[in-house]
């Protein structure tokens, strides 16, 4: 049934994300990745919307739930599946990204995913999906600001397995940061208090508005601060 509920919400992201709004036209800031990015986005309420309202200025939105980073059907992946080809190249001064867990969840179970890890990201930050999309994008000249996925409330979730290959995903991320002044990572493993069930969505997976809020305050800080 959760699974049933992504691919419908996926849907409803796919659809929209094959144009940009015309409200985004001329933004400097650019958001890619999956349902994290996406979520509460039929609202107003999305990642992306709140680092638009909080800045006063538009935020071109192209994240798609269901999306990987790893993604090689060709049709699909251009409107959005594919994280990666979210990404084009424009005179962007910021791309926010996110992108990875429905690779480890969907794609491996969060079980014996190490080979996904690699292919996604390299132990040092240097290679792999993620890395090679996040140097491409710094080649056309925008920063990165990367989020972390937030983790499970400390009751039961559908993605409770998948603790430890996130804390590997994100000490990866923050490698590949760490070897960049122009991008940044932000984790947010440690944003959810444990038992606390108002920072996810009812199917414990997903951010719930006010988690999405939180998430993009702290983006839109980060691009204020470096202003």
């Amino acid at each position: 049934m959760m699974r049933l509920l992504v691919l419908l919400f996926g849907l409803c992201s796919f659809l929209m994300a094959c144009g940009d709004s015309p409200g985004g036209r001329g933004s400097r800031i650019l958001a890619i990745g999956d349902s994290m990015m996406a979520w509460n986005g039929l609202v107003g309420q999305s990642i992306p919307d709140v680092v638009a309202e909080t800045l006063a200025e538009p935020v071109v939105d192209r994240a798609v739930s269901g999306a990987r980073m790893i993604y090689r059907l060709p049709v699909t992946g251009a409107a959005g599946l594919s994280i990666p080809k979210q990404y084009r190249g424009g005179s962007w001064d910021w791309v926010i990204v996110n992108g990875g867990g429905n690779d480890l969840w969907l794609g491996c179970g969060c079980d014996s995913c190490d080979a996904k890890l690699d292919r996604m990201i390299s132990a040092d930050g240097a290679a792999g999906e993620i890395a090679e999309l996040v140097q491409r994008i710094r080649r056309n000249g925008a920063r990165v600001i990367y989020i972390g996925y937030l983790r499970v409330p400390g009751r039961s979730s559908p993605i409770s397995g998948c603790r430890d290959e996130g804390d590997i995903l994100d000490a990866r991320l923050a490698a590949m940061a760490a070897a960049d002044a122009g991008v940044t990572f932000l984790p947010f493993a440690d944003l959810v208090p444990d038992g606390d069930l108002s920072f996810h969505a009812l199917d414990r997976v997903h951010p719930s508005p006010k988690a999405s809020r939180l998430i993009g305050q702290r983006i839109a800080a980060t691009i204020e601060a470096a202003r």
